[in-house]
């Protein structure tokens, strides 16, 4: 009962001094409240159900004083799985109290709880001295009023896990006035592993990834309405650029539908793969309609903005990482990448010093252990990245171009160019700087990350510098694949960007001519790989000398093309001045004396000039075998030579059976789809002319495959 005091003897209210007491009125009961919902949001009809995932909410909540965590990327649907989770549950069990708490801050926190109050009619809610937590959290422990299940959603942060000291309440963090009761559940939605597994345990966690294909392409042919495209194979393939992001699907259908019937599903997949700048602006629209919070980001790359920043202001080390990683292939980034870099605040740091911070295996205590390990496990929590089960880390496409939005952003302060430069020395760094057949392993992990760098040219000098040797290196490796089109880009690339760099007559430049005229000649376009192996060739009698080693290659590769457009006459001279200078220059064992040797020996063969070419194929099988080994892929290419030249005669036994060896072990080390193992099943076969020059690196036979003869 409340009372209010005054000095003297008199009872009753009057005007001027006032004795005594008055005593008001008790609180009128008020009328019981039937179970009822607070979700704020009708149940969408367009609901794809994702029949596994509510079915581990149903079977996690049902058991007694649960709670339970939706886990995964914004965007990804946790809140819409639980508001259709607490439809169902209302049409299931009206008997059940449904309630929705917003726990994005904690102003919006006792919002909620104020109106679970109002709804429910707690007593005692209206007392401006009241504290709010504790009524509800004494209702809620009331086994009388029944079950219920409360939906606490998008706790992203700690601070509702804080202590906090309220008017008249104990000192304990707001969210356990939420309690453990017997009688009801907790469903909670949060971005953040970290953060849901401070108050639920692992048993607890709900994984929410991206919808299956299936269930993407239904939602987004609900979402676009009627249309003779929902259903076409350019919505496939929409949907699989976006990743399946429930969001990002909703957003692209409500953009479609809006701008009908003057843009189309396929106008904007071709719009979102344009560029990164087309994607991050089609991916900023809000959708005119969305069933989400108020106060939540209808945009996905806006909602993972969010997280981001968090990121940024509690753990910075961790958003450097992320950085880093935003300009690497996101399938497969190799710890080794971005395990080792560098440190403390870049805002006031050069590009020059961000270059010297290269992984050249000096490392500080901060760029390895526990200081990485937390980078990763934060990145993690928030779902920006996964781990596979090979140790690499994946990371998704919107993910990238959300990170690459803020370091373009002027908060930044110019970030994008300083991370951009580190990416490509990190590469550069790491790139094997020859590739010769001991180091195809790392070239071929690391290939897929030159690739991305192809469009991703920096800014510094020095960084330009190092990207064009880069390309340069990786061309060399996409020949030995058999990669034509990214043997002539990577090529076409590093020799532009050396021109503008160190000018026209630079060796360097030289070397990367060079190369695009080994992409010409993959693609059998033999002119245009003549014009160039002849400037190439001239150049390097004129600065290098005629019997420099990469002069002698430039000649052998020239006598290459000339023998692969049948210009016998023209090829052997040159051939036979290759292998005889360099045979004085190198020694006779030397790999380049060996190639010149089998490139003659190919040219005798082509001719069918049997007799001559057997002696010298002998000759380079067996010093092959003999400096390289068997398994070698030059050991391969010879024998396979000599069982051609077998074949071409007619002398089948002594063919078969080293044509079958040369097969086993190119699918055994190269695989069945690679060019030369493709090769060697045809039979017979011979490998053609042998490429030298590779700016003074060996190339191996695959660079060249030659034309396949038949006996």
């Amino acid at each position: 009962m409340a009372s209010t005091s005054f000095d003297g003897p008199n009872s009753g209210l009057q005007i001027g001094v006032n004795t005594g007491s008055i005593n008001m009125a008790p609180e009128r009961p008020e009328t019981p409240t039937k179970p009822l919902s607070t979700v704020p949001f009708v149940q969408d009809q367009d609901f794809v159900s994702r029949d596994v995932l509510l079915r581990q909410i149903r079977e996690k909540s049902l058991v007694p004083g649960s709670r339970i965590a939706l886990v995964g990327l914004g965007g990804v649907g946790k809140s819409q799985l639980a508001i259709e989770y607490s439809h169902q549950i209302r049409s299931q069990s009206p008997g059940t109290w449904v309630f929705w708490v917003h726990g994005s801050n904690e102003s919006r926190f006792e919002q909620s709880l104020r109106q679970i109050a109002d709804q429910v009619k707690i007593r005692g809610r209206q007392d401006p001295q009241a504290d709010i937590f504790k009524l509800v959290e004494n209702w809620l422990q009331d086994e009388k009023i029944g079950k219920w299940v409360c939906i606490l959603d998008n706790i992203d942060d700690d601070q509702l896990l804080a202590l906090r000291s309220l008017p008249n309440a104990s000192n304990k963090p707001l969210l356990e006035y939420i309690p453990r009761s017997q009688n009801g559940s907790v469903i909670i939605t949060s971005r953040s592993r970290e953060v849901a597994l401070k108050m639920v345990d692992h048993k607890g966690l709900v994984e929410v990834n991206p919808m299956e294909r299936s269930e993407a392409l239904e939602l987004f042919r609900r979402k676009l309405g009627e249309s003779q495209e929902s259903g076409s194979q350019e919505s496939e393939r929409l949907v699989d650029a976006l990743e399946f992001m429930p969001l990002a699907i909703v957003q692209a259908a409500s953009y479609i539908r809006n701008q009908a019937p003057r843009y189309s599903v396929s106008q904007y997949r071709t719009d979102f793969q344009k560029s990164d700048r087309k994607a991050t602006n089609l991916l900023e629209i809000k959708p005119s309609y969305v069933n989400r919070d108020w106060g939540a980001e209808n945009s996905i790359l806006k909602t993972w903005q969010i997280s981001f920043n968090h990121i940024r202001q509690t753990k910075p080390s961790a958003a450097d990482l992320l950085s880093l990683m935003s300009f690497f292939d996101r399938q497969g980034i190799p710890e080794s990448l971005v395990r080792y870099r560098p440190k403390a605040n870049y805002r006031s740091r050069s590009t020059s010093e961000l270059l010297s911070d290269s992984s050249d295996g000096e490392t500080s205590k901060s760029d390895t252990g526990p200081d990485f390990e937390d980078d990763i496990t934060t990145l993690r929590d928030y779902s920006f990245i996964s781990i596979s089960e090979n140790g690499t880390f994946t990371m998704h496409r919107l993910v990238q171009l959300t990170t690459h939005m803020w370091l373009k952003s002027k908060k930044s302060n110019g970030k994008i160019a300083q991370w951009k430069d580190k990416f490509i020395s990190t590469l550069y760094n790491e790139f094997p700087t020859t590739g010769e057949y001991e180091n195809w392993e790392r070239c071929r992990l690391l290939f897929p990350h030159v690739k991305s760098a192809m469009s991703q040219r920096p800014t510094s000098p020095d960084a330009q510098q190092q990207w064009a040797t880069l390309l340069y290196r990786c061309a060399w490796y996409a020949s030995t694949c058999g990669n034509i089109e990214d043997t002539r880009e990577m090529a076409l690339k590093s020799r532009e960007q050396r021109i503008v760099l160190l000018g026209d007559e630079h060796e360097e430049v030289i070397d990367s001519i060079s190369m695009l005229a080994i992409a010409f000649q993959l693609e059998g376009r033999w002119k245009k790989a003549e014009v160039l192996q002849v400037q190439v060739m001239e150049k390097r009698k004129a600065t290098l000398g005629e019997d420099h080693p990469k002069t002698l290659r430039s000649i052998g590769n020239l006598a290459s093309t000339f023998s692969n457009q049948g210009r016998w006459k023209e090829a052997e001279p040159l051939q036979v001045q290759v292998m005889e200078r360099t045979k004085a220059k190198l020694g006779e064992d030397h790999p380049d004396t060996l190639a010149s040797i089998g490139n003659l020996a190919s040219t005798f063969s082509n001719q069918g000039r049997w007799k001559e070419a057997e002696p010298l194929q002998v000759q380079v099988m067996e010093r092959t075998k003999a400096k390289l080994g068997e398994d070698h892929p030059d050991t391969w290419m010879s024998i396979g030579n000599l069982a051609s030249t077998f074949s071409n005669q007619g002398r089948w036994k002594e063919a078969e059976p080293l044509q079958v060896q040369v097969m086993e072990r190119t699918k055994a080390k190269l695989g069945e789809d690679h060019p030369d193992t493709l090769a060697s099943m045809s039979s017979p076969i011979i490998f053609g002319n042998r490429n030298l020059d590779v700016a003074m690196l060996k190339p191996s036979f695959s660079s060249q495959i030659g034309e396949i003869f038949s006996g």
